[in-house]
């Protein structure tokens, strides 16, 4: 016999242990939740709640649809009006029928991080035994960026009145701020126009070394958003109190790119410098044509002659007859202008920083461009990706999450759906529950999936899939 005659097709052994394994999840869901159901119908105040009878409902996991039925009760409220209520529903922290369990949500926003919806759905769909739509990816991700959203709100509150739960201590904080223009789609393109700017913040106390010539920003914070500056400011207030105890903050370096915004939130105790790759980028790109001039309006920088630097520059301006060239110095004048306060980045202002903590240096600021990109523009920017404002903060806020390695932690505190702990120890034991021979016309719960050669060598392979039960009566 050829080799090929004997080749297996182990894919499809795959899924089919899959499918089994599933199926046997299924089971063991069920049978936990209907005993959990009973425990509570037989502890259940009798004079409060009178048993309705059962109602089916579907809950969905990353094993496939549960199918289980749970008691309805017949209550009163204290106005004596009837109410039906499900016990079950109300332990488990849900409520309604068809809904979603906290892991199979979990597992979809994280693959919603990393790829468009429709994408999510599919690899969601091959991992679980599920059939997920790009839709219901979408609106996972909605319900949960909103209570994000509620959660942030409420956090800018606390902030406004000095009193955020954050315990992280620091005297210095760095805080950088950019903004990524993204096209729009729907009622919030007719609204806002074609495109809008998304406000990035991060937060960090220093950096610590990770390798020979590599460092990186430690307990960040972040939050983004398409707000305005006003409330997109307390939203960042909010998003600091959350992670850092302010209160014990001495001096706050912030980066920005000279953006409006960005200075509407310069106090006193912030010491701003103009971004150093958008302040290089715009002597790059205004004075393209002529190297020398580049040169003079560098060095200047370096020298830290910010008077004499807009005086060379209106110079430059007022000597050249082409009128490109004027029109190009004018803008650079302009710009440097509006922020000639803070052309001189902080690390060169021979500010008094406290030492650092041990483990941790202080370096020169400007990590928003990579910030930007890695937090938003990866996924947000690009492949005719267009946004609703809602749909877009939503995103936004799970991927400042992600990227401040928060999400999972979150999203278990958001989507918790689990057994009481006692369970924990009875699953096991569940195991040992008799399966049936048969289910329905001859049905005995699985599917035979794959074929195997009949021969002797691959005994193993048509005993793995044998239609008998797993466990016997």
């Amino acid at each position: 016999m050829s080799v090929s005659e004997n080749a297996v097709d182990f894919n499809a052994i795959e899924r089919s242990v899959q499918k089994m394994c599933n199926e046997l999840g299924c089971e063991l869901l069920k049978t936990a939740l209907e005993k959990w159901d009973a425990e509570l119908a037989a502890n259940r105040d009798r004079s409060e709640y009178r048993h309705k009878g059962k109602r089916k409902t579907v809950i969905k996991t990353v094993v496939g649809e549960v199918e289980y039925e749970r008691a309805v009760y017949e209550t009163r409220n204290a106005n004596g009006i009837k109410s039906s209520v499900y016990l079950l529903d109300e332990a488990m922290g849900i409520s309604g029928s068809g809904f979603m369990s906290g892991l199979l949500s979990e597992q979809i926003v994280q693959a919603s991080c990393e790829s468009s919806y429709r994408s999510a759905a599919r690899s969601v769909s091959e991992m679980t035994g599920q059939v997920i739509s790009h839709t219901a990816a979408w609106n996972v991700v909605q319900c949960i960026g909103e209570r994000l959203d509620a959660q942030e709100h409420q956090a800018a509150k606390l902030a406004a009145d000095n009193k955020g739960g954050g315990t992280l201590e620091t005297k210095v904080l760095f805080e950088e701020l950019d903004g990524i223009w993204l096209y729009l789609q729907g009622k919030s393109r007719k609204a806002h126009g074609k495109s809008r700017e998304m406000k990035l913040c991060i937060a960090y106390d220093g950096w610590k070394q990770t390798g020979k010539t590599r460092y990186e920003t430690t307990n960040k914070a972040a939050c983004a958003n398409f707000e305005i500056s006003g409330k997109f400011a307390k939203r960042k207030e909010g998003a600091v109190a959350k992670v850092y105890n302010v209160d014990e903050i001495e001096m706050r370096l912030l980066n920005g790119d000279g953006a409006v915004w960005i200075k509407d939130g310069i106090t006193e105790d912030v010491h701003y410098q103009l971004d150093q790759f958008h302040r290089n980028r715009a002597v790059l790109q205004y004075v393209y044509f002529d190297p020398d001039a580049r040169k003079v309006i560098m060095e200047l920088l370096y020298t830290k002659q910010t008077g004499l630097l807009l005086e060379v520059i209106e110079a430059y301006a007022n000597s050249t007859e082409n009128e490109t060239e004027k029109d190009n110095y004018l803008k650079l004048h302009e710009y440097f202008t509006n922020n000639k306060d803070y052309l001189v980045p902080c690390h060169r202002r021979g500010l008094a920083l406290p030492q650092p903590p041990d483990g941790k240096v202080y370096r020169r600021m400007g990590t928003m461009e990579s910030n930007i990109f890695t937090f938003l523009g990866n996924r947000m920017k690009g492949r005719r990706a267009c946004w609703s404002i809602k749909g877009g903060n939503n995103l936004a806020r799970l991927l400042c999450l992600k990227f401040t390695n928060k999400l999972s932690e979150t999203l278990q505190s958001l989507t918790a759906c689990v057994l009481p702990e006692r369970y924990a120890e009875e699953l096991p034991i569940i195991l040992s529950a008799k399966v049936p021979l048969r289910e329905g016309k001859g049905y005995n719960g699985f599917l035979k999936a794959a074929s195997f050669p009949a021969t002797p060598n691959y005994k193993w392979l048509r005993e793995m899939t044998a239609h008998r039960p797993l466990f016997e009566n």
